[in-house]
């Protein structure tokens, strides 16, 4: 059968469009013969964003998700642990760290001892126990005693009787009813009778006896003469007992200690310097305290530098005090001190625990009032505590001082998300 020319041509047409639709390296000419290809200023149509990823539009991002930016709640903070710090000008200092002890502070101890011959009768306190200054330790019977307060009586009721006799013989005196003999005899028994009642008094003051409690004799029961009370000189806590109950006391004449009292208010630090550094240690220098148990730094001051150096250790004993009102230092314990001996002002400083690294950039949080924004810094000098600031921050600025990581945390988080 002959094929005539235009049905060739129609098959040869519908062959080439087949061809260039199933083969994407075809020319772009022959696209264009074949009506595959769009003709120039042809709009295209628009390819949905499940079919093209790189072309489909970002997503917005909430203003909460703005990169540097935290922000936390002053609930969150509380929770956190964030501490917030004034950026000012401050002083760098240069210190020497050396090993250290607490030891009770030497000025706050007190031992409570007796020499009298007694038995202890009653316990009112026990280790541990804290103890206000005068309040009753212990109740002592003492056949002692008894006779010392039964003199002091006898010579208080003698001396009341003479002084009211003295004063008639003086009227009688006065009115030259009575001679002068009368009257000189009568003042000398009033003086004799004074000084045997002040004797008897300094007595009761000698066997522990308070004043007050003196003064409250006459009116006392007479069981009660032949007890004691045993009471505190200072305010602080009982650390030893030595005593029990029924322990006979001062034997022999023999001084009997029954409690040790220390105040910790105040505590000392016992520090060991090498004779190299000593010239640089000076009585009244700053000095900050700290342990590895305890997670807050104190801060005191040198007291006392002894002339002698340790003949085993050929260190010299220095003493630093410190503040203990929340008795964290507990002494015995081993801590770390570091000695300012060179300080130097610097114009803005922050503590060292304000700055975080991330992406090897220091940065710190700058408090904002949506939160906290990301800040990049550049630092100078430092020393174990503080830090200066170069650039990126402004005097007054108020930041995150301790307790960063946190933020660092979340920060980190956020912009693992995004």
């Amino acid at each position: 059968m002959r094929w005539n020319t235009g049905a060739l041509c129609v098959v040869a047409l519908a062959v080439g469009v087949s061809v260039a639709s199933f083969v994407p390296g075809l020319s772009q000419s022959l696209r264009s013969v074949v009506g595959l290809a769009p003709s120039p200023g042809a709009v295209q149509p628009r390819e949905t964003a499940a079919s093209d990823p790189e072309t489909r539009s970002p997503r917005a991002k909430p203003a909460d998700d703005e990169p540097g930016i935290l922000r936390l709640t002053q609930e969150q903070l509380t929770a956190a642990g964030v501490e917030l710090t004034t950026v000012r000008g401050g002083t760098l200092a240069r210190h020497i760290t050396v090993p250290g002890t607490v030891v009770p502070h030497a000025d706050r101890i007190a031992r409570v001892s007796v020499r009298l011959s007694a038995t202890v009768a009653e316990l009112r306190k026990r280790i541990g126990d804290p103890v206000a200054k005068d309040e009753i330790l212990a109740i002592l019977e003492s056949r002692e005693v008894a006779d010392a307060k039964s003199e002091y009586l006898a010579a208080r009721l003698t001396d009341e009787l003479q002084q009211d006799l003295f004063v008639r013989d003086r009227m009688l005196w006065d009115k030259r009813v009575s001679n002068e003999q009368q009257f000189l005899r009568s003042r000398n028994a009033a003086a004799q009778t004074r000084m045997k009642l002040d004797i008897a008094r300094q007595k009761l003051l000698a066997l522990g006896i308070a004043q007050q409690e003196i003064a409250a004799l006459p009116e006392e029961p007479e069981g009660s003469l032949r007890r004691q009370a045993i009471r505190s000189p200072i305010a602080g806590r009982v650390v030893e007992r030595k005593v029990d109950l029924g322990t006979a006391v001062g034997r022999d004449s023999l001084e009997t200690e029954l409690f040790v009292i220390v105040d910790l208010d105040r505590v000392w630090v016992e520090l060991a310097i090498s004779p190299a550094d000593l010239p640089a240690i000076k009585e009244g220098q700053p000095v900050s305290i700290s342990a590895r148990a305890v997670t807050d730094k104190v801060d005191g001051k040198i007291v006392f530098i002894s002339p002698l150096l340790d003949k085993e250790t050929r260190s010299a004993r220095v003493v630093a005090e410190i503040a203990n009102g929340d008795g964290v230092w507990r002494p015995g314990s081993f801590v770390t001190a570091a000695i300012a001996v060179e300080e130097q002002a610097v114009p803005l400083v922050i503590p060292a625990s304000a700055v975080q690294t991330i992406d090897n950039e220091k940065v710190v949080f700058v408090r904002t009032p949506e939160g906290f924004e990301k800040r990049q810094v550049g630092l100078g000098r430092n020393d174990d505590r503080f830090v200066e600031v170069v650039t990126g921050l402004r005097s007054g600025e108020v930041i995150a001082g301790s307790n960063t990581f946190p933020l660092k945390a979340q920060l980190m988080k956020a912009l693992a998300e995004d």
